[in-house]
């Protein structure tokens, strides 16, 4: 049974990385990976550090192009693919342009469609843009439904999805990062040397922040607001800057120099994770982030000003605290106090899975695929 995987950003190479792994090895199944390199370096990284090696790359970016022109260049490098390969499923996950125009060129192809991360919903289009809509086209284009949570099953239903097509599963990510864990638990001393720079007798705060919802003045508040914070707070802040000129821009025109913040380039995911479990607080706009960070116990404000992951805001591992200024200073300093509301957060349980997901998807592939 031929299954093709579809995506093209770091995030759904991490959610997608333990399905093709154990699917690799049941020889029922012909797993194949095709990329569309929405993001380039930080996907390669990704693949490589997973051992994971493409079988297509579309390689649609192109510098500085528009929406338009990279669902059309991505459209157009996978029809030939699909063509060759005419696989039996094809499994998009999320809700990056690359899982929507994955979709979308299956759909043509009257491909069926399985969608990893089902259900997710901030109820504004415009937050996260393009995201929000393309989950929503997605969702009416797949046949089978992989939703994290009950939450998200509910928003399927509400709008029509058939209950039988849906399956709750959990969030590969938390597979991904116990993996992970795995992989780098031997690499302590490779890690403190890669990150020397940092005063690890202060709190760490991480901050990432990328969205393009942001770009603009939220930036600058959320830039002003760290510069805030680092000037009044005993804490090292590790930034982690997108390359998109649109984050780099008003990150380096506001926060360069300033002796506690580090701006460093994007880090690998195995970096990114040992940074997560050494830092005090996060700071993000990352959805991976919110998901993975409960299962470190490490409390995560989030600088939206919606989430579609209110799962982990239910539970009280994460707060959604916008793109205010002040709020921004608030919120992080009441925390970096410590205390009874900082130690309840970092007690929350995880609401977004098990590491079993992978497992549980490939399960029912295998079975949805047989009744056919």
């Amino acid at each position: 049974m031929e299954v093709m995987t579809i995506f093209g950003t770091r995030p759904e190479a991490i959610k997608m990385a333990p399905i093709i792994l154990k699917g690799r090895k049941d020889e029922s199944l012909d797993i194949k990976v095709c990329i569309t390199g929405q993001h380039n370096e930080m996907l390669h990284q990704t693949l490589d550090f997973f051992g994971i090696r493409p079988d297509y790359d579309v390689n649609a970016m192109k510098p500085n192009q528009s929406l338009f022109e990279m669902t059309a260049n991505m459209l157009r490098g996978l029809e030939n693919i699909l063509v060759t390969e005419k696989p039996e499923l094809v499994l998009v996950q999320g809700d990056a342009t690359s899982a929507f125009v994955g979709a979308l060129a299956a759909f043509y192809m009257k491909i069926p469609i399985a969608h990893i991360e089902a259900g997710l919903r901030s109820f504004n289009k415009y937050a996260p843009y393009p995201e929000e809509i393309n989950r929503i086209l997605v969702s009416h284009m797949a046949d089978y439904h992989f939703a994290p949570t009950n939450r998200a099953k509910e928003n399927l239903t509400k709008e029509g999805i058939r209950e039988e097509h849906i399956f709750v599963v959990g969030n590969t990510v938390i597979d991904a990062l116990y993996l992970t864990l795995d992989l780098i638990q031997d690499d302590e001393n490779k890690f403190f040397d890669y990150f020397s720079y940092l005063d690890m007798t202060k709190p760490i705060l991480l901050v990432t922040c990328h969205r393009r919802e942001s770009f603009g003045e939220p930036f600058r508040n959320i830039c002003l607001a760290l510069k805030k914070i680092a000037g009044d707070n005993h804490v090292e802040i590790v930034y982690p800057v997108h390359l998109n000129p649109n984050v780099k821009k008003p990150v380096f025109e506001i926060l360069e120099g300033q002796p506690n913040i580090h701006l460093i380039p994007p880090l690998d995911y195995p970096h990114l994770i040992w940074l997560m479990k050494k830092s005090y607080l996060i700071l993000t706009d990352s959805g991976g982030i919110q998901e993975e960070a409960p299962s470190l116990g490490k409390p995560v404000l989030v600088v939206r000003e919606v989430t579609e992951r209110i799962e982990g805001v239910e539970a009280g591992t994460c707060r959604v605290i916008g793109t205010s200024r002040e709020r921004i200073v608030n919120e992080t300093r009441r925390l970096l106090t410590g205390g009874q509301e900082y130690t309840k957060m970092t007690k929350a349980i995880n609401p977004y899975g098990d590491g079993k997901s992978s497992k549980r998807i490939l399960y029912l592939i295998k079975n949805i695929l047989c009744r056919k």
